[in-house]
Formats: C-alpha cells, sequence, structure tokens
C-alpha cells in the first residue's frame, strides 16, 4: 500500500546539535535550539548557530521550520538558501534573544525566507 506522505517523528533531543547543510552537501551550522509555540503544538523555529561560516561569527539566527527539509539518510537538514541572502540574513546575539512572541519580528523572519507563517 502506498502512501502520499508518511508520518515520520523525530525526537525534539535528536534535532538540538544536528547539521544544518546546503543543497550541495556544504556544511552551514547546527541547530543550537527549537522554538515551539505552546498553544499550538507547532515548531515555530530551529535557532542555527553558522559558526565561522561565511564569517557569520557568534549570530544565532531563527530560521522557519518549514524552511528546513529533513534528510532522513543522514539525519541532518537542508536550507536551500543562497550564500549572499545567508550573509544578509538578521541575526541575533546569543545574550540577546529577540522576543518571540513580537508578531512583527516573527512576520519579517518568515517574509525573509519565504515562508508563510505556521500560525496562519
Amino acid at each position: 500500500m502506498s502512501h502520499q506522505f508518511s508520518i515520520l517523528p523525530v525526537r525534539a533531543s535528536s534535532i538540538i546539535g544536528a547539521k544544518v547543510i546546503n543543497p550541495k552537501g556544504d556544511s552551514l551550522g547546527e541547530i543550537k535550539e527549537v522554538a515551539i509555540d505552546p498553544r499550538i503544538g507547532r515548531v515555530a523555529y530551529a535557532v542555527v548557530s553558522f559558526g565561522g561560516f561565511l564569517g557569520m561569527g557568534k549570530k544565532l539566527f531563527a530560521i522557519p521550520f518549514n524552511a528546513l527539509d529533513y534528510s532522513v539518510q543522514n539525519s541532518e537538514y537542508v536550507l536551500n538558501v543562497s550564500k549572499e541572502r545567508l550573509e544578509a540574513a538578521p541575526g541575533f546575539d546569543p545574550d540577546h534573544w529577540p522576543s518571540m512572541d513580537n508578531e512583527q519580528w516573527n512576520r519579517d523572519v518568515y517574509k525573509y525566507y519565504e515562508r508563510s507563517p505556521y500560525w496562519e
């Protein structure tokens, strides 16, 4: 029996620390945290550290979770965003997180990554 989609739950603890790569397989960084909207039980963001990639230093980046494709084979996440787009991505200092309940901030992040907000 074939299905159009399959359920593939993964443990939250396996997401944190997972590699983030580009479609060519180049390492971009890793997932440092996962932000969940407890009102509706959806993962809102993966907070990614790109490390020294592109000279981005120690900034963190909120990436809409639906912008990441999961590679079952390698247990890693693929982010299909150009180098130029990543260089200009809005990030934040690890010691000064944005207010994630700020609707405009949320909309701006989703718009930047050309994704529809999960709450609509």
